[in-house]
């Protein structure tokens, strides 16, 4: 194979949230194949995150910046992980504190790198490129569909017209399919904007830079999203933007164990040896992320659906951290795993969630629409039930339910309860031999189509070569 970016050298910036992290790395991995000299800033506390990438490519650098102190960040936490949901602000603004000492290793390196390819939450690297005279590339772990509504939020500065009424809704005429939502479901960081804050005009003006930046990353690939590409090259003003997805590690075999995001709870082979026992496409899998934890009302109405249903399952459980209040979080029912003995497994923590979403057991997924989440599932060409929590997940859904229409929705919103006897409905027949043909037969054509962007020739690989190819000549 011909390394297109032989001596090319880039910094790559990851933000430290598993679901901003783990594709930004995978990425990474994608751009050492094609002989890109890397360079990684990470933070020590996060630099274990690294190994699975640096134990496959070790001519990957690091560079490790002690984490800024923030004043709503304790001592010692460097990732969302260990915070709140309501995280993501405070570490923005922690860590555009590595400005300085990043130009100071730019000015003083023999050889700088010629690019920054960052995260869509560190903006601020677009003017710290303007400064060095090099490029900043922001890669984006979302979807293009759910990024140019929120690029769209932001540069037109919507209002709610009515702020006493959450469900006023706010529609997007400018974007293709002219997608509509009520004010609740828009971006929680957008609706808590406050003129002439300093945080707030520090995360408005990170958009801004990411719109002008030499050129935007997407996780995602033409055929799954092309008329959103289309749009923001327009709405850019030229061709640098790039849909290099899925960037999932590809393999001649799927259902291999894959270390993405930290240890499982559970081994591979303790997941594959109980679904060897179900038959094809009869096990719904259930997952909600890595940062939403359900209310334990929450878990009655999901176990209830669940056992209602009749279906086999898998149901991953994050667990309560000490941000939640103790006893009203993750709490699975009393003596619900005894009910279901036999035709269901729930387990608590990290789970690999590829090997199971790819094990042939799968027929749906009850997702809560994280991108990462419906990329696996999109691959693995299983269809789904949306519980969309908040952020973009409300646009994925959109994207998943009433375009792409290989998903039915079952709930909407962090605080709101299912109905138990509808979701039961709704599981058992995502799992019927009747109930949902033609969204299979939609998922597994989506499936088919990443497979094929991705493969040599196809959409995804053209375009990461087109970026490579650039990039190389910069030098």
């Amino acid at each position: 194979m011909t390394l297109l970016g032989t001596g090319t050298h880039v910094l790559v910036f990851p933000f430290p949230a598993q679901g901003h992290m783990i594709p930004l790395l995978d990425f990474t991995h994608k751009l050492a194949l094609q002989g890109l000299t890397i360079t990684i800033l990470v933070t020590p506390r996060n630099l274990p995150l690294l190994n699975p990438l640096l134990s496959t490519h070790p001519s990957i650098k690091t560079l490790i910046l002690p984490f800024p102190p923030h004043p709503s960040i304790p001592p010692g936490i460097e990732n969302a992980k260990d915070m709140s949901t309501n995280s993501f602000v405070p570490l923005k603004h922690a860590l555009s504190q590595l400005r300085e000492p990043l130009l100071t290793w730019f000015r003083s390196h023999p050889s700088p790198p010629v690019a920054i390819i960052s995260d869509i939450f560190f903006g601020w690297t677009h003017h710290l490129a303007c400064q060095l005279s090099i490029r900043r590339i922001c890669f984006s772990p979302s979807g293009v569909m759910a990024v140019s509504a929120i690029f769209c939020l932001w540069r037109d500065m919507v209002k709610n017209d009515d702020p006493g009424n959450q469900n006023t809704v706010v529609s997007f005429p400018r974007i293709p399919n002219c997608p509509k939502y009520p004010w609740w479901q828009l971006s929680q960081i957008y609706r808590s904007y406050v003129e002439a804050d300093p945080v707030s005009e520090f995360i408005r003006d990170g958009y801004y830079a990411n719109m002008a930046s030499w050129g935007l990353v997407f996780n995602s690939f033409s055929e799954l999203e092309s008329v959103y590409l289309d749009y923001l090259k327009n709405e850019m003003g030229h061709n640098r933007v790039w849909a290099v997805g899925p960037v999932l590690p590809i393999s001649d075999n799927l259902s291999r164990p894959i270390e993405r995001g930290g240890s499982s709870s559970v081994s591979h082979d303790h997941v594959a040896s109980w679904l060897d026992t179900c038959d094809d496409e009869t096990v719904v899998y259930v997952c909600f992320g890595s940062q939403a934890v359900l209310t334990n009302d929450q878990m009655e109405r999901v176990a209830s659906g669940l056992e209602q249903s009749g279906a086999h399952f898998m149901w991953s459980v994050k667990e309560p951290t000490k941000f939640h209040v103790a006893d009203k979080y993750g709490k699975v029912p009393s003596r619900f795993e005894d009910r279901v003995a036999g035709r269901g497994r729930v387990i608590k923590g990290w789970v690999p969630q590829v090997s199971i979403l790819s094990h042939r057991a799968i027929g749906s997924f009850l997702t809560h629409c994280g991108w990462n989440s419906i990329l696996e599932g999109l691959m693995a060409g299983v269809t789904m039930l949306t519980w969309p929590m908040g952020a973009d997940q409300f646009l994925n859904a959109t994207l998943l339910v009433d375009e792409l229409k290989v998903a039915k929705r079952v709930c909407e919103g962090s605080g709101n309860l299912p109905d138990s006897d509808e979701l039961a409905r709704l599981i058992a027949e995502s799992v019927s031999e009747k109930g949902s043909i033609e969204r299979k037969r939609r998922a597994m054509e989506l499936s088919k189509a990443a497979l094929e962007a991705v493969k040599e020739g196809g959409s995804s690989a053209r375009d990461l070569d087109e970026l490579v190819n650039l990039l190389a000549a910069l030098e």
